[in-house]
């Protein structure tokens, strides 16, 4: 199993994944020729994708996903809430492509397993998901106002994570957002903090080897060598150093990560 985070923030959220037979996008939130570059920018093609798995309805998060399943016929999977709450924001879908993906399920693709849990978050009916491949475990938690008891046990032990940590919480206080956004964002249906971020983090990893991809950046209110210090300051404290078997990593808002191995 492979992975590449395409692009993560306000400006767009989209995940490649991959094995030897199948090979999915976590949400297509860019334009259809942005997704195009990005895919073409990891040597792959949207044509040869066996689906498109949304994870809410938020504009950052499907911008091009009626796009993309029109052009290439991809199919779509997505739970009954999100595909009311989108429907007349994607346009025309076929009903040949249009799946249902309900919420704590999990979908079997060959060898792979992919399963579905709920996040907190402003959306209709939000979230995210884990993939299974012979003892590898990939984990995307981004999107939500905390990381709950049952969201850690779903995730516990993964070997890679694609892992919110939204805002510096200071940053966001200081900044020049309207009372009622900084509310929202700090609230249980907002984006995790990067402590609040590192926290669930210490509470999930396994010692083991352990890729953190640091996602979902706010572009004003947080900076990557700051989260990456914030996270890395307070996984220290809960005695978890970085650089003995976790890897702390950067996601960009437009350009993909490597397509690593899990």
């Amino acid at each position: 199993m492979r992975f590449s985070v395409l692009a993560s923030g306000s400006s767009g959220n989209a995940i490649y994944i991959e094995n030897d037979q199948h090979s999915f996008l976590v949400d297509a939130g860019l334009s259809g020729r942005k997704m195009e570059e990005l895919f073409a920018s990891i040597g792959k093609k949207m044509s040869d994708l066996d689906g498109i798995l949304v994870t809410h309805e938020h504009s950052d998060h499907i911008k091009g996903l009626g796009i993309v399943a029109r052009k290439h016929k991809v199919p779509i999977y997505a739970n009954a809430k999100t595909w009311l709450a989108m429907e007349n924001l994607v346009g025309a879908i076929p009903v040949e492509q249009r799946f249902h993906f309900d919420m704590d399920s999990v979908k079997t693709f060959g060898s792979l397993d992919i399963q579905s849990f709920a996040v907190s978050h402003d959306a209709a009916d939000p979230m995210f998901y884990v993939f299974h491949e012979n003892g590898r475990k990939l984990a995307l938690i981004t999107d939500t106002g905390y990381v709950s008891d049952k969201m850690k046990g779903i995730i516990q032990a993964s070997d890679a994570y694609v892992f919110e940590s939204n805002h510096d919480v200071g940053m966001l206080q200081m900044g020049s957002y309207p009372w009622s956004v900084k509310r929202r964002i700090l609230s249980d249906v907002g984006h995790v903090s990067n402590e609040d971020a590192a926290v669930a983090m210490s509470e999930v990893m396994a010692e083991k080897p352990t890729k953190i991809y640091l996602s979902h950046l706010s572009k004003d209110n947080n900076m990557k060598d700051l989260a990456r210090m914030s996270v890395e300051q307070t996984l220290q404290t809960k005695g978890i150093i970085v650089g003995e078997y976790v890897d702390l990593l950067d996601t960009d808002a437009n350009v993909p990560t490597k397509l690593v191995l899990v």
